[in-house]
C-alpha cells in the first residue's frame, strides 16, 4: 500500500473534501471549509518526495520535476478516487488532493434548482456552470452528464484536466478525454470533438481566447457545449467573455453569444449550520431579452431580468442565500460574508457581529 493511503483514508473516515502537503508543514486537511493540521510532524523533503511519486505515472512524474506543476487522478481504491494537484513552492514541493465521490449524485440529492435540469434537455448552445475554486461546479456538471445519459441517447464528449467523475455508458455514450494524456490542451480537444459526431461537449475549463472561441462557434453550429469559469454571478461571466477577446471583435462576440447562450449558474458553497456545506446557485436563463441586453452590452440590466425572472427558472443568488438563511440553514453572519448586496443582509446581524455591517459593503451589482 503506497504510504500516502494512509492520509486518504483518514479523508474518507472524517468526510473532510481535501488533503494539504508541503514541505516544511504538517499534513492538513480541509473539513467543513476549514484547513486544520491532522500531525504535527512537519514533512520532510525525502519523505514528500517519495510519497508523491509512489503513486503517480513517472513520465508524469519526470515532467513535474520539470515544469513544477501536475494535474492528474490517483484511485485509491473502488470507492476513493481522488484528484491530485503536484506544485512546488517557497520551501519544497508541494501537493493538494480532492476527494471525488465514485458515486454521481443527482441534481436534486444537490440541491440544485429544478430549472438547471432543462439545461440538459436542449439540444444546442452554451451554458456556464461558473464559480470560485472549490465551489463545486465539477460536481453540478457531472449530475447534468450524469441526467443526460440516463435520459437521452447522445454522444457526449468530455474535455478534462483531470477526469474527475468517471461516467459509464447509459442511454448515451460517454468519451472522457484528459487534458496532457489524451489531448495537448482544452481548445485541442475540443477542435477535435467536432470532428468525432459529438452531440454534447463539455469543456472542464474555459481559460483562453482560443478555447472560449471555439466553444461558441460549437455551439453556435449545433453542439451542446457545457464549460465553467471561475466567475461567482451571471453578470461577471457575461463580462468576462467579452473581454477576453481584442476590442476591435468584442462586438461580434456580443452577436454571437446572444444568439448561443443558453444559461449560466453560478455557485457558491456556504457553511451549514449543522455542519457540512450547502450549495447556493443564481440561474440565468437566456431569453430574447437577455440576448438583447448581451448584443447592446449593457449586462448591468441583467439583474433586473434575473429578478423579474422567476417564471422563467431564474434566481438571483442573493435571493438564494436568504432562503438559506432564513430556513436555518446557514448563519446571517455567513449569509452576510457570501451575499453581493450586503445592504441587504446588515438588519439581519446578530448585535455581536453588527461591526460586519458597519464596515460598509453595499450592492456590488448597483455600484457597477
Amino acid at each position: 500500500m503506497p504510504v500516502i493511503d494512509q492520509y486518504f483514508q483518514h479523508i474518507v473516515a472524517t468526510g473532510a473534501s481535501d488533503l494539504h502537503l508541503s514541505e516544511g508543514q504538517p499534513p492538513k486537511i480541509r473539513l467543513h471549509g476549514s484547513v486544520q493540521a491532522i500531525a504535527d510532524e512537519a514533512l520532510q523533503g525525502d519523505t514528500l518526495n517519495h510519497m508523491l511519486s509512489e503513486i503517480c505515472e513517472e513520465r508524469a512524474y519526470e515532467r513535474f520535476l520539470e515544469k513544477g506543476d501536475l494535474d492528474f487522478a490517483y484511485e485509491m481504491d473502488r470507492d476513493s478516487r481522488f484528484r491530485c494537484n503536484y506544485f512546488k513552492q517557497n520551501n519544497g514541493l508541494g501537493a493538494v488532493f480532492r476527494l471525488i465521490p465514485t458515486k454521481i449524485a443527482s441534481l436534486d440529492d444537490l440541491g440544485i434548482p429544478k430549472s438547471v435540469e432543462r439545461f440538459g434537455d436542449m439540444r444546442s448552445g452554451l451554458v456556464l456552470v461558473t464559480g470560485p475554486t472549490g465551489s463545486g461546479k465539477s460536481t453540478t456538471l457531472a449530475a447534468l452528464i450524469d441526467y443526460i445519459n440516463q435520459t437521452y441517447s447522445r454522444h457526449i464528449i468530455t474535455v478534462e484536466e483531470p477526469i474527475e467523475f468517471v461516467h459509464s455508458n447509459k442511454k448515451s455514450i460517454v468519451t472522457q478525454r484528459e487534458v496532457g494524456i489524451h489531448a495537448p490542451t482544452f481548445s485541442d480537444g475540443l477542435r477535435a470533438a467536432l470532428r468525432e459526431d459529438a452531440d454534447i461537449v463539455l469543456v472542464g475549463e474555459m481559460r483562453d481566447l482560443e478555447t472560449i472561441s471555439l466553444a461558441l462557434t460549437a455551439a453556435e453550429t449545433g453542439l451542446l457545449v457545457f464549460g465553467t469559469l471561475h466567475t461567482n454571478n451571471a453578470r461577471k461571466t457575461v463580462d468576462r467573455l467579452v473581454d477576453v477577446f481584442p476590442s476591435d471583435q468584442q462586438s461580434q462576440v456580443r452577436t454571437m453569444l446572444s444568439a448561443s447562450l443558453r444559461g449560466v449558474v453560478a455557485q457558491l458553497l456556504m457553511r451549514k449550520e449543522s455542519g457540512g456545506r450547502v450549495a447556493v446557485n443564481e440561474v440565468l436563463v437566456a431569453t430574447p431579452a437577455v440576448g438583447a441586453v448581451i448584443r447592446e452590452g449593457a449586462t448591468q440590466k441583467l439583474y433586473d431580468i434575473i429578478s423579474g425572472g422567476r417564471e422563467a427558472g431564474m434566481q438571483f443568488m442573493d435571493d438564494a442565500i436568504w432562503a438559506k438563511m432564513v430556513d436555518g440553514t446557514v448563519s446571517a453572519v455567513e449569509a452576510y460574508m457570501k451575499a453581493i448586496d450586503k445592504t441587504r443582509f446588515r438588519s439581519a446581524l446578530p448585535p455581536e457581529h453588527a461591526e460586519l455591517g458597519n464596515a460598509g459593503g453595499g450592492s456590488e451589482e448597483r455600484k457597477r
